[in-house]
């Protein structure tokens, strides 16, 4: 196992690699400058009917108010499977991208109840969140089934947005690098690029309790992270997204974000309401001070 305390110059070596290449928040994670850009994903979960749609709409206005503002950012809302479609049509060519909460690893077949990532791709999604802790915890997903996933994500042309992160017992034993390297190592496919894959640290005892890390805590647990991607993917962990998850709102955005090797955030219940989704994303480009809820 590695050691995550020496971080120093391996770090500098994997922050400088070779530029990327590509397009767009799925195909593209680098700004014109050469930057990872920054990406703000909302995450609905089982909440939303039609009438959640005039909260996106709140959103997309505020954004296409400020048109130049989209130069190191991107924005995504990941609504309920049977909003999918229809959020597409709403945003029309807002720069809003909308993907999937999950995904069966097969195309198609005799599996009731489930959605493929070929279903979201043809729906309007560019991207798709697989192995998020409420699907591993409540529907006892393991790394090798999260692993599928996002490889049914890649095969269909989407961007698995793959979710690791320790629960409370595991963070008190200790044991949080060495369960996040773990999940690390058992979910990212074969082929993970920069272009197609985002990781997303949520530390479990963080989501929905509105406790949140330390700064501290979260600049270690991401150096660790991008330690172990370097493992897996060698230089292409230069150009992977690494995203904070946990409880994240407008109060906290700012200082969690702003912290080395935090790329962007995936929210939660601050994504239901534009003014709180705004102010998170107001942490990168400043969008509107008023925004009506």
């Amino acid at each position: 196992m590695q050691d995550f305390a020496q971080t120093g110059s391996k770090l500098k070596e994997i922050e400088t690699g070779p530029e990327p290449e590509g397009e767009h928040v799925s195909e593209q994670s680098t700004s014109g400058s050469g930057q990872l850009r920054h990406i703000v994903i909302g995450n609905w979960k089982m909440n939303g009917i039609k009438p959640a749609l005039a909260e996106a709409l709140k959103v997309k206005d505020a954004l296409d108010a400020r048109p130049g503002r989209r130069a190191n950012t991107d924005v995504m809302i990941c609504p309920p499977s049977t909003l999918a479609m229809v959020l597409k049509e709403v945003l029309k060519d807002a720069a809003i991208a909308v993907g999937g909460q999950d995904c069966h690893p097969a195309a198609s077949g005799a599996h009731t109840g489930d959605i493929s990532a070929e279903m979201l791709k043809d729906a309007g999604a560019s991207a798709v969140i697989v192995g998020h802790s409420e699907r591993r915890m409540n529907h006892s997903e393991r790394d090798r089934d999260v692993k599928a996933k996002a490889e049914a994500a890649h095969r269909s042309g989407l961007t698995a947005i793959v979710c690791v992160g320790e629960t409370a017992g595991e963070r008190a034993a200790g044991l949080t690098h060495t369960v996040v390297q773990r999940q690390i190592e058992g979910s990212l496919p074969k082929g993970a690029t920069g272009a197609n894959t985002i990781l997303a640290y949520e530390p479990v005892w963080a989501i929905g309790t509105g406790l949140t890390p330390t700064p501290a805590d979260v600049a270690a647990v991401h150096a660790a992270i991008l330690m172990v991607l370097s493992g897996c993917v060698g230089e292409e962990s230069a150009r992977m997204r690494i995203l904070y998850g946990g409880s994240v709102k407008p109060s906290n955005a700012r200082e969690l974000l702003a912290l080395p090797n935090v790329h962007g955030a995936l929210v939660g219940g601050a994504s239901l309401t534009a003014a709180d989704f705004l102010g998170i994303i107001n942490t990168y480009d400043p969008v509107s001070d008023l925004v009506s809820s």
